[in-house]
């Protein structure tokens, strides 16, 4: 076998792509999408028609309403490919609006069940936000399955658990990305790999809390960097992989050892969390590096979901 079918034997594998032709080789059980991949794969030849198909069918509506039915389309077409689940996410404009998530996300879902898809298979994707966090707890409450993203701190995870989300998405790249820039040329590569590197330490340590306290959300390793990244979290509930990785890890035959799983982490038992709002927000201002990518990565999908919608207006003008 080679290292991505070893890899399936501890981990569910999940493709993070906008770019669905490109999924049946690596046969993921699931898919995540977000705003980048998306505009990324309408701006393709290959996908610009399904853009232009979507904007016609629903030309009178608003431009944030097309954008939606954007997404949902793109979900609906993964779900024809992967036998699992799709994230879809929320309008990243809304990540400190409670109310507009929880109504965006109800849009979202009405366009899957105009598609004919059962919301087993959807996942609604939110930042980890406070607002976020509260939305998704609500939805829970309603039976919908919440992807809790751009979660880069224990915290956030503890009061994801909390909230009963269904899934959280800790990212290991760009945590990697904000520890080895802080360096500067201090940064020892080679010292900060494998189990050393501060994302996949991360991430080990909200599994093994999430497990120490028999916490039934998953937990999904994503934002990846490289494969060394991917095979130190072996074992994790998911992971959520980039084509590039995918291919690279299909292209191997090196050996996959597992190296998480719920017994190994029992041992040295972890306090847990109960934040309030106000302890929340005090333990993520506490942490500069999460504090930092949280809002880092608001302002990039608000970019691209603002890039998306232009690209809608201009396909609209050009019909009238």
């Amino acid at each position: 076998m080679n290292q991505l079918d070893r890899l399936k034997q501890f981990s569910t594998v999940v493709a993070d792509t906008g770019d669905f032709r490109q999924l049946a080789q690596y046969a993921p059980q699931d898919a995540t999408t977000n705003p980048s991949l998306v505009l990324k794969a309408v701006q393709s030849p290959t996908y610009r028609p399904l853009l232009e198909q979507v904007v016609a069918a629903h030309a009178k509506e608003a431009t944030a309403d097309i954008a939606d039915h954007v997404l949902v389309a793109f979900g609906v077409e993964i779900l024809k490919i992967v036998p699992g689940r799709v994230s879809t996410e929320v309008d990243a404009r809304l990540s400190f609006d409670t109310k507009g998530t929880i109504a965006r996300a109800r849009r979202l879902l009405k366009g899957y069940d105009d598609a004919g898809i059962d919301r087993s298979r959807i996942l609604v994707k939110m930042a980890s936000t406070w607002e976020g966090i509260q939305a998704a707890r609500q939805l829970a409450e309603e039976g919908v399955k919440c992807n809790l993203t751009l979660l880069f701190s224990l915290p956030q995870a503890a009061a994801c658990a909390d909230a009963q989300v269904q899934l959280i998405s800790p990212f290991v790249g760009r945590i990697y990305d904000w520890h080895k820039k802080n360096a500067g040329s201090g940064w020892d590569e080679a010292a900060n790999a494998g189990a050393n590197d501060p994302g996949v330490k991360s991430v080990v340590q909200i599994y093994r809390y999430y497990k120490q306290h028999g916490i039934a959300t998953e937990v999904m390793g994503a934002s990846f960097r490289n494969i060394g990244q991917i095979l130190a979290l072996a074992g994790c509930d998911l992971m959520t992989i980039s084509p590039n990785l995918l291919a690279e890890l299909a292209a191997s035959e090196a050996p996959v050892q597992q190296v998480l799983d719920a017994r190994s982490a029992l041992p040295a038992p972890m306090e847990r969390l109960r934040l309030d709002e106000s302890a929340f927000r005090l333990a993520l201002n506490q942490d500069a590096m999460a504090t930092e990518k949280l809002a880092e990565g608001i302002r990039q999908f608000v970019i691209d979901a603002i890039a998306l919608e232009r690209m809608i207006d201009e396909i609209k003008a050009g019909g009238r």
